[in-house]
């Protein structure tokens, strides 16, 4: 165990530069297409994701100032306790953890590593990484700002319980060829954040008084507000469009209903067609507007966030190919139960 006294390390001391491409290089082709095809709905197209990027505004800077707070402090390190005793409780309380963390899919990676390299339980392992991708404060803010207190609420609680229903079938069927063996060879020790000790440590809540410290919090705001400044102003500018292009009965006749079809289809869309979470969060907006069923909606985006790209390449990257294949299983299932309990309660 590292020192215990010592502040997060900065993973990087050189200034950042801003980058053009991805989410802002899509934003622009997305305006230039825009201007050069139907100029007369660039400026509307315009007005609209700023009216709403000034609207979500507050709840961008309550995102940011608590990720940076919660990274500056060394929070991180109180998720090696959701691994330590009954093989059940640690279940539950990966699952809890997972659901609240605010550290991204890369960061764990290490850890997660470690742990199955020195025989902590799959389940507790499968409930920590069905629940993370789904749920944090920065997303509670955002989707709440967007889609309401309730929906936030839901889709923490989906969280939490996609990662025990993982968690638990792991664990009832840990003694099956399924789960046997489940590392691949030489699992990768490194994340792309360059963390190579995440969890070492105990938590400093009155952070401010070390300058690394401090510098963590400054870095980590800064990070995360043009993190999600470019990926909602690129979801604003679709959700935008998605409005005025794509015909709500459309929406409405594929999406819409009562019944369990939507919520399937919702499913299986979600994985193709997540962004990531923040950016998800318009377009669940818009489709909503345009007729999708709630059932529908929640069940986009628990499906999509499990199989977004950076949470499944954690899982691929650690472990064989069957095992990978039940994360995603518990992840389109869970998603299904979900939209369906969220339907009858809409």
């Amino acid at each position: 165990m590292a020192d215990i006294n010592a502040a997060p390390a900065r993973t990087d001391t050189a200034p950042k530069r801003w980058k053009f491409g991805g989410a802002w290089g899509a934003t622009l082709l997305l305006l230039l297409a825009v201007a050069v095809f139907d100029p007369a709905q660039f400026l509307p197209t315009v007005s609209f994701a700023g009216w709403a990027l000034a609207g979500t505004a507050p709840f961008i800077a309550f995102a940011v100032l608590a990720v940076a707070y919660l990274k500056a402090s060394g929070a991180e390190t109180l998720l090696a306790r959701a691994f330590e005793g009954n093989p059940a409780r640690m279940v539950v309380m990966a699952a809890l953890l997972g659901g609240l963390s605010p550290f991204c899919s890369c960061e764990v990676i290490p850890f997660i590593a470690a742990l199955l390299a020195v025989g902590a339980p799959l389940g507790a392992v499968m409930a920590f990484w069905l629940a993370s991708p789904l749920m944090d404060p920065a997303m509670f803010a955002i989707t709440s700002g967007t889609l309401g207190w309730d929906f936030a609420l839901a889709k923490t609680l989906a969280a939490i319980g996609l990662g025990m229903f993982g968690g638990f079938g792991v664990l009832l069927a840990a003694n099956t060829p399924l789960f046997a063996d489940p590392l691949r060879k030489r699992p990768a020790l490194s994340g792309c954040c360059g963390v190579k000790n995440p969890f070492s440590g105990h938590p400093v809540w009155r952070f401010w008084s070390e300058a690394p410290r401090r510098a963590v919090f400054a870095e980590t705001g800064l990070e995360n507000a043009l993190f999600l400044t470019k990926w909602l102003t690129l979801a604003y500018v679709i959700e935008a469009l998605m409005l005025h292009y794509v015909p709500a009965d459309l929406i409405a006749s594929v999406l819409g209903g009562d019944g369990i079809k939507p919520i399937l289809l919702g499913a299986l869309v979600g994985a193709p067609a997540y962004l990531n979470g923040y950016a998800a969060v318009p377009l669940v907006d818009a489709l909503l507007a345009q007729g999708m069923s709630q059932g529908a909606a929640m069940s986009f985006v628990i499906a999509g966030g499990v199989s977004c790209i950076p949470a499944a390449i954690a899982v691929w990257a650690l472990v064989k190919p069957r095992v990978f294949a039940a994360y995603l299983g518990f992840a389109v299932t869970g998603a299904v139960i979900a939209g369906v309990i969220w339907q009858a309660a809409s």
